[in-house]
């Protein structure tokens, strides 16, 4: 199947083999090889049911790569290329209704699928740092792929159905793990107040910022570029932050069964927030500064939320590999949210040393 798709897309080079690559969450994503001396290909089958309109989102990513193109040295290596159709389309969509895209392969690369050492903690604030400062004119209007991603007044309601319907009959043994989210609703509501109000100003925002979406010269080891566009929309700048700490700084795994494992290391968010602020430093508002340690706290709490949301919907978003999986995510994820508080003092003044500096 995956062969056949190729045919549709106008290639460099006779394609000699397709074969899976990575582990699939959202998107099934196959490496295309060519003939020698010919282009390599990343070809993938985009999931239409988390991304309701794929058309809209491909023409999201030509925009903002033929944007990064015009900005940097190495056009090629320094943001992917999308491979078109032999008709001139971003995308493919075949008999059964599914998705398809196809980018170019960048030689001589590496990812790395969790930040192990502040080295790669500061690269990964400067990936993410030069993203969004490569857009930072980019002045087309940007469709959102996902409804309300990072919007927490738009979590609270899907929130509110969840716990008002109960789908799976589990809400009775979860008074405490529900006091968590409510606890902290009006805090979270009277952040996200100052995005609405323009306060905290939006920007072009990648809003999936783990490392393995940062792509890195296999030699020198620097970055290249931020790869999977896919939920690339206009929101703050501080969501790109958050969600890079949530995932940076934690000791333990984000579905950690153990929580002694769990906790933030504050060395990775230095780290991090230096790497960010050597792009970003001098293009950031005072409001943005302001929340930046925030940012961390807010995402992280979001994903418990999220987590939770689906325990209690019957699992139906995130995929599970055990019987209370969604809910071995939340607390893991709830132990880090305390974690951040506790050092939240400590945040705040690193930011400011940094800034200060």
């Amino acid at each position: 199947m995956e062969l056949k798709i190729t045919d549709k897309f106008d290639l460099a080079g006779a394609v000699v083999s397709v074969k899976p690559l990575g582990e699939g969450f959202i998107n099934d994503t196959f490496i295309v090889k060519t003939e020698e001396g010919c282009t390599d290909y990343i070809l993938q089958c985009k999931n239409h049911i988390i991304f309701p309109n794929v058309p809209e989102m491909m023409n999201n990513i030509e925009m903002v790569t033929s944007h990064i193109k015009s900005k940097v040295k190495d056009p090629i290596r320094e943001t992917f290329t999308l491979a078109k159709t032999i008709d001139g389309a971003l995308y493919f969509k075949d008999e059964d209704g599914k998705f398809w895209a196809m980018f170019t392969f960048i030689p001589n690369t590496i990812t790395y699928e969790r930040a192990d050492s502040t080295a790669l903690a500061y690269q990964g604030g400067v990936g993410i740092g030069r993203f969004q400062s490569l857009l930072a004119d980019f002045d087309k209007p940007l469709v959102e792929t996902i409804k309300g991603f990072h919007n927490i007044r738009w979590r609270f309601q899907q929130w509110d159905e969840a716990i008002a319907q109960d789908a799976a009959g589990r809400v009775k043994d979860l008074t405490e793990e529900i006091s968590w989210i409510e606890s902290r609703r009006e805090k979270m509501l009277e952040f996200w107040s100052k995005v609405e109000d323009g306060t905290i100003p939006t920007h072009v925002t990648h809003n999936d910022t783990k490392i393995s979406n940062i792509l890195f010269d296999a030699e020198t080891k620097d970055v290249l570029c931020a790869i999977d566009l896919d939920t690339v929309m206009s929101s703050t700048s501080l969501n790109d932050v958050g969600d890079a700490l949530r995932s940076y700084t934690n000791t333990g795994a984000e579905d950690d069964a153990n929580l002694d494992n769990v906790s933030m290391d504050i060395a990775m968010y230095k780290a991090y927030i230096e790497g960010y602020l050597s792009e970003k430093k001098d293009s950031l508002v005072q409001s943005e500064i302001d929340y930046l340690a925030f940012s961390g706290l807010y995402i992280t709490y979001e994903q418990v939320l999220r987590f939770l949301m689906d325990y209690i919907d019957g699992d139906k978003y995130y995929k599970t590999k055990c019987d209370g999986h969604n809910l071995i995510r939340t607390k893991a994820q709830y132990k880090l949210l305390c974690s951040m508080e506790e050092q939240y003092d400590e945040m705040t003044q690193i930011v400011k040393e940094i800034m200060n500096k």
